[in-house]
């Protein structure tokens, strides 16, 4: 099957169903997360943001009250 003919498939089943597949091929794509690919551009994202003597850190209360504050 191709993955085309796969997503056919898929689409047929109900909404629960597709739910289960996708956390499935979720779970199997993590269990193997070595093999997944990261672009430079992230590594390098990474990189800076590790750099940064200064880092803005937010606690999660801090940042939903920011969040709600109006502009």
């Amino acid at each position: 099957m191709t993955p085309k003919t796969i997503l056919q498939e898929a689409l047929r089943l109900p909404i629960e169903d597709r739910l289960t597949l996708v956390e499935q091929i979720w779970d199997s794509i993590a269990a193997d997360s070595a093999k997944v690919p990261v672009p430079d551009w992230h590594k390098a994202e990474l990189d800076r943001r590790m750099a940064d003597p200064n880092p803005a850190r937010l606690t999660w209360d801090e940042l939903q009250k920011r969040l709600d504050e109006p502009e």
